[in-house]
């Protein structure tokens, strides 16, 4: 069984926001299963994405992927996923298939950021350097959107 991971408090709200994208990745999983329209479960995850996922993806970018080389294969890796996630969100489409592909795309993506980058920069940066960045992003409650609770 995999051990929680610890983290340097000023990527503690980072990782929070991971889970909660986590858990999103869990719904569309639960509306395809039970075969929700995928209207329903795309107005959802459009949502996620705006109230979210785009501030979080900025806040990564601006302040978390400079602490270490903007060349490093790491950073690239996970600028390309970013890319990629803001083009999965921002497409008209709205089918199974296209819902499928955000949820392996964001949780690859946050797997490899926690288990992987985040691990780096925690052994590279300094962690008085780390704690120059605490606070940088909002560490306040995560809302959700629970008017269409399509995945109970």
């Amino acid at each position: 069984m995999n051990k929680p991971l610890k983290r340097h408090e000023a990527l503690r709200p980072f990782s929070r926001e991971h889970h909660f994208s986590l858990l999103l990745c869990w719904k569309i999983r639960q509306g395809i299963t039970k075969n929700i329209d995928p209207s329903r479960i795309m107005t959802h995850v459009r949502w996620h994405y705006n109230k979210h996922i785009r501030q979080h993806f900025d806040a990564e970018e601006r302040h978390i992927f400079p602490l270490i080389d903007p060349q490093d294969e790491l950073v690239q890796r996970a600028l390309v996923d970013h890319q990629s996630l803001r083009r999965l969100f921002e497409s008209e489409e709205t089918s199974y298939h296209q819902l499928s592909k955000i949820e392996k795309t964001l949780n690859e993506h946050i797997r490899f950021e926690e288990r992987v980058l985040f691990k780096r920069i925690e052994a590279q940066i300094n962690p008085k350097i780390l704690s120059g960045i605490s606070g940088i992003h909002n560490n306040e409650r995560i809302d959700d959107n629970e008017e269409d609770p399509f995945w109970e």
